[in-house]
């Protein structure tokens, strides 16, 4: 017969290690036979640094970038903006319109675009490049167009634009926007100067010519002057 409840009680091991100090000679061997390494004769401090490990270039990223500076390369005006997010149909528009008058645009990364423009004659645009921007790229000078266009897109903020070399802000492109195009102000110049050469010109003959005007009244007075000496009396004859 067995109780229905047993009560069993298992007893704990014997702990038969205990942490015992070294001998004395031992802790004396290991501190003889201990390897000390040899010092250097230059201390670390004075050695150059090591070169950082150098970062393999991404295919794609060498691609946008050469696409990048053959952009820059080929374009007269390069205008920067500020690009907010709009739906893809107002993009579209966006793209055709400005296409009309010759404009692309283009969609670029910060970290794409900024190491190019640091090495080129576009690094004073740099501090544009701060946020999602987009570029305006024009083999030709459309500032009037562009800002036609832009007016109607609340969600491309102009910042600022290189035009035929020059950088303007947002209020030096709408200056330059009011200006009359090439043609019309290269012939107002020719105008000009042609107007002030001809007026030193014109002081310049004015002088001889008014001298030779008074030399020839003076011979035809002589001529007069001689024509009547000789002409006889009325009532006398020739002979």
């Amino acid at each position: 017969w067995l109780p229905a409840l047993q009560l069993l009680r298992r007893g704990s091991k014997a702990v038969t290690r205990h942490w015992k100090a070294m001998h004395l000679q031992r802790q004396k061997l290991l501190a003889v036979t201990e390897y000390l390494p040899p010092r250097p004769a230059v201390p670390p401090r004075c050695l150059p640094r090591p070169a950082a490990p150098g970062h393999q270039e991404d295919g794609h990223a060498r691609v946008l970038r050469r696409q990048v500076e053959e952009t820059l390369r080929s374009s007269r005006m390069v205008a920067v903006c500020q690009y907010n997010s709009m739906p893809d149909e107002d993009v579209v528009m966006l793209r055709h319109y400005l296409r009309r008058h010759n404009i692309h645009l283009k969609f670029v990364l910060n970290e794409i675009v900024r190491p190019v423009l640091a090495q080129s004659k576009y690094r004073n645009l740099l501090p544009l490049f701060v946020c999602r921007n987009i570029l305006l790229v024009s083999p030709e000078t459309r500032a009037r167009e562009m800002l036609r266009v832009l007016k109607g897109v609340p969600q491309v903020n102009l910042l600022g634009a290189c035009i035929d070399d020059t950088i303007l802000s947002r209020q030096g492109v709408e200056n330059f926007a009011q200006l009359p195009p090439l043609e019309v102000s290269q012939g107002q110049t020719v105008a000009a100067l042609s107007l002030l050469s001809s007026q030193t010109s014109s002081l310049l003959q004015r002088g001889p010519a008014h001298l030779t005007a008074l030399l020839d009244e003076h011979i035809r007075r002589l001529r007069d002057a001689a024509g009547e000496l000789t002409e006889p009396p009325p009532g006398q004859s020739a002979g």
